[in-house]
């Protein structure tokens, strides 16, 4: 099996020293990059063409192997109800440790994780530390500077989540006594990561030219801190972030399934994606895994069919609810696409939200590369406000938005998904957090939404989730003897 990155850097990141930063050579977009080229930091960051390297070279890293496939699949994905390993049952048996809540430090796809976001992290701190010294155009500058502070808050939001305490790292280490970083107190991580996206939405814009679609907007930073207020409880911020998104432009796109196809990149309900493509001639630039990992098993332009929906997402939907068969690719059915599923093979079931259509496959190339992965979307702010206003006591007002997502899905059909229109909070707030469901199920929200909501035991326990433990993952073993002894274990692993 193909597990790794089809192209590498050298990178300075906790534990690991390296001398150079490898930059991918671009063109006019960060999806097209030349895997040959690396330029020693020394002789790097003089021009304002490196500094668009050096961030087109940071958009790039996020489709790689440890940010989008295997690594945030186990960490991210794995212990939801919604999910089940797929795929044969011999074939990476380590991803149901993860669904079991069995698995160890010692696991390769929790070091994978960590040293992705720390990649991540180490690209934004060579541009923020970097790229002020250039003499080049000031407000392209000041962009550049928000958006590795958004990125940023990005991979920390994803590690913050996942492991509770982790190391900070806000400036490139100095010296040999800062390469070893001991865990900083998650407040901390949440405070730095809320400051990050402060910084990012007072300087980016609201839209690019076509040149530079797919750069994070004031409206990612924004929805991005509305969604970081709602892991905090802060719902006066989540309210307030969620209002000035609504206020953005930003509408539903009318067509459910089709939201997620390839020629809707991109689209109107879109608030951030890492930017996927087929590049011609190119496979090493090609060299997304999102859709390959997780697609129809066993059939040429599918994949490996990893992270398959469970039974359980299955009957989660209400009756008529066309999201489900826009989120569910069944055996023996026929796409929307035209794409024939065999009647018989290894999984019942695939998500269809990474699903590209088997006739774009190109041999040679990643199945599926052209595949963007959404990160945030507007339904998804939709329902942060709904779940902010309730919190409020504002139920009323929570209705308005939980209606929107909900009459998109209905369409015309006016014998499906009623109106919600208790305003009980109780009430109103499991409406809400079953609408985030089945609205984002399979888009890697289910499991840490429901840590957050305070209902691990409730969901997760039958399978072994434990409280006290299991709200946050091991940090990797190699991690810690990398570090010396700086790091140290979560409680219970």
């Amino acid at each position: 099996m193909k597990n790794s990155t089809k192209y590498s850097r050298k990178v300075v990141a906790l534990g690991l020293i390296a001398s150079i930063i490898s930059f991918q050579s671009c063109k006019k977009s960060f999806l097209n990059v030349d895997p040959a080229q690396n330029t020693a930091a020394t002789q790097f960051f003089k021009t304002q063409d490196d500094a668009t390297k050096a961030v087109s070279a940071m958009y790039a890293n996020l489709r790689e192997w440890n940010n989008i496939a295997f690594a945030p699949i186990a960490v991210e994905s794995m212990g939801s109800d919604d999910v089940e390993k797929g795929s044969t049952a011999s074939d990476a048996t380590f991803f149901n440790d993860y669904h079991n809540f069995t698995i160890t430090s010692g696991d390769a796809q929790l070091g994978g994780f960590w040293r992705g976001q720390y990649q991540t992290i180490n690209f934004a701190n060579q541009i923020l530390t970097n790229v002020p010294g250039i003499t080049m155009d000031e407000t392209l500058k000041a962009r550049y500077l928000a958006e590795a502070k958004f990125i940023r808050a990005y991979a920390y939001f994803r590690l913050v989540r996942a492991f509770g305490d982790v190391p900070l790292r806000l400036t490139l280490p100095k010296s040999a006594s800062e390469y070893n970083l001991p865990r900083t107190a998650k407040a901390q991580v949440w405070a730095a990561i809320e400051t990050d996206l402060n910084d990012a939405a007072n300087v980016l814009p609201q839209t690019y030219s076509a040149a530079d679609i797919g750069h994070a907007t004031k409206g990612a930073a924004i929805a991005l801190h509305a969604k970081v207020a709602m892991y905090l409880k802060k719902w006066t911020d989540v309210l307030n972030y969620t209002n000035q998104v609504m206020g953005m432009g930003y509408s539903l796109f009318p067509d459910y399934e089709q939201m997620f196809r390839t020629n809707h990149k991109n689209n109107q309900e879109s608030v951030f994606e890492v930017q996927c493509a087929l590049i011609p001639n190119n496979p090493d630039a090609s060299n997304s895994q999102y859709s390959q990992v997780q697609g129809v098993r066993g059939v040429t332009g599918g994949g490996w069919g990893f992270n398959v929906p469970s039974a359980g997402l299955a009957a989660a939907y209400e009756t008529g609810d066309p999201r489900r068969d826009a989120t569910i690719i069944f055996r023996g059915e026929t796409t929307p696409e035209g794409d024939k599923i065999p009647a018989t093979g290894d999984n019942p079931m695939y998500n269809q939200k990474s699903y590209v259509p088997f006739s774009m496959y190109v041999s040679g190339f990643n199945e599926g590369c052209q595949q963007n992965k959404i990160v945030l979307r507007y339904a998804d702010v939709l329902l942060m406000n709904a779940e902010a206003n309730n919190e409020l006591g504002n139920s009323a007002a929570a209705l308005i938005p939980l209606e929107q997502v909900r009459a998109r899905a209905r369409g015309s059909n006016a014998a499906i998904l009623p109106k919600v229109t208790t305003t009980d909070q109780a009430t109103l707030r499991t409406a809400i957090y079953q609408e985030r469901r089945v609205e984002l199920a399979m888009e890697f929200e289910r499991y840490f939404d429901v840590i957050r909501q305070g209902r691990g035991t409730a969901v997760f326990g039958s399978r072994g989730w434990t409280a006290g433990k299991n709200e946050v993952w091991p940090v990797p073993q190699t991690e810690i003897d990398l570090s010396g002894g700086a790091l140290t274990q979560n409680p219970g692993y």
